[in-house]
């Protein structure tokens, strides 16, 4: 049993390695390239009918927005390109979980630390764009230049956390379902993937309404003081 999808080798020639987290990573991404492709290619073209696909795909992220405007406010549409991503990924990896032979790439640390430095890199972004860059840094001293290093640690640690919550809780789900299968190879491992779809996308919300409120906090600092 295959701990995550890192150490599953799926070619090799000399030092390169193609693990199934790779593979996987790129299945998500041309899914949602290809799903995006077909549902905005008659934007231009309003005569035409409406598809089911297109009418689901306006409900998801109208109600991407709906959360992202909640919790950032005013300005919040800025926001949604890169939390909706955040979502939609993480969402699809562990929704396929229950496709045969499917190790969902959020169960590798490796990607959910990349996932969590994402949001690490994009809440200064958003906050020197909408702060101004002296401006921003200035936070890190406030109310002491004593403060710096531990408004370093935070946020350092709460990406850490980020990561580590969404590998444990990915992880653990397929350690179980390798468990039950072994035991019980037909009855708990479906109620475990029914659950583990709930699962999956409640991961997804957190880890995308969690980057919300960091970048919700960095640029509402700026309007306050405005």
């Amino acid at each position: 049993m295959h701990l995550t999808p890192d150490h599953m080798v799926l070619w090799s020639y000399g030092f390169v390695h193609l693990n199934a987290t790779i593979v996987y990573t790129w299945i998500v991404m041309a899914l949602l390239t290809i799903f995006s492709l077909l549902v905005t290619r008659h934007l231009t073209a309003p005569d035409l009918p409406r598809s089911r696909w297109r009418n689901a795909a306006e409900a998801i992220v109208e109600a991407i927005r709906a959360q992202v405007s909640d919790v950032c406010g005013k300005g919040a549409d800025v926001f949604l390109p890169f939390i909706g991503t955040l979502f939609l990924f993480i969402a699809t990896a562990n929704v396929l979980d229950i496709a045969p032979a499917w190790h969902a790439p959020t169960g590798s640390l490796s990607t959910t630390a990349a996932l969590a430095i994402s949001v690490g890199v994009a809440v200064p972004l958003f906050g020197v764009q909408r702060k101004g860059i002296a401006e921003y840094f200035k936070d890190y001293l406030k109310p002491t230049a004593v403060m710096l290093p531990l408004h370093l640690l935070s946020e350092t640690s709460r990406n850490l956390a980020l990561a580590l919550r969404l590998f444990g809780n990915m992880m653990s789900e397929g350690m179980i379902l390798a468990v039950l299968f072994s035991i019980a190879p037909l009855f708990f491992p479906i109620l475990m993937q029914m659950l583990g779809l709930v699962t999956g996308m409640i991961q997804a919300y957190i880890f995308a309404i969690l980057a919300t409120v960091y970048i919700a906090a960095a640029v509402r600092r700026s309007e306050e003081e405005s």
